[in-house]
């Protein structure tokens, strides 16, 4: 499967995910760092308008990547989407830029030269410790209003 192709299986992944959880999608006309904006309106789910950005990182298997130049989206949740290659058992993990940074810092990654020099530091072979620090940020179909919610809530 090629880059682009993992990328728009991820993305259609995640929107089927948002949609079956009743959050509503729209796609930005230019990819400017946000690929997705997902939004409640105002319904039962929601007592005012409330959207928040989202960046995909989409995986055949699995990658982590925490970058400098997302610090500037407020609110931006980072959905990294392991395991494409079977669609129907990805998992999807939804991480703010203040809660990598957490992650970066536990790992030990913000100490690096890449990360100093480079203000990025990726990994395709995430470690036993990275997935128990990820474990709570999984977002399953049906639980993507909770995860937004309780984003824009910490902001």
């Amino acid at each position: 499967m090629d880059t682009q192709l993992t990328e728009i299986f991820g993305r259609n992944r995640l929107v089927n995910d948002l949609l079956q959880s009743d959050v509503e999608v729209a796609t930005p006309v230019r990819d400017r760092g946000i690929d997705l904006i997902a939004y409640l309106d105002l319904d039962e789910q929601a007592d005012r308008f409330m959207a928040i950005p989202i960046q995909i990182k989409t995986a055949a298997r699995r990658a982590f990547t925490i970058d400098r130049k997302y610090a500037k989206f407020q609110n931006l949740l980072m959905a990294f989407v392991w395991g494409i290659e079977r669609p129907e058992t990805a998992t999807i993990y939804a991480v703010s830029y203040p809660e990598f940074m957490v992650i970066g810092g536990e790992m030990g990654w913000l100490e690096t030269a890449s990360w100093i020099d480079g203000g990025r530091y990726t990994t395709t072979a995430p470690s036993k410790r990275l997935l128990e620090l990820l474990a709570s940020y999984e977002v399953r179909p049906g639980a993507w209003n909770a995860r937004i919610t309780s984003a824009l809530r910490a902001s």
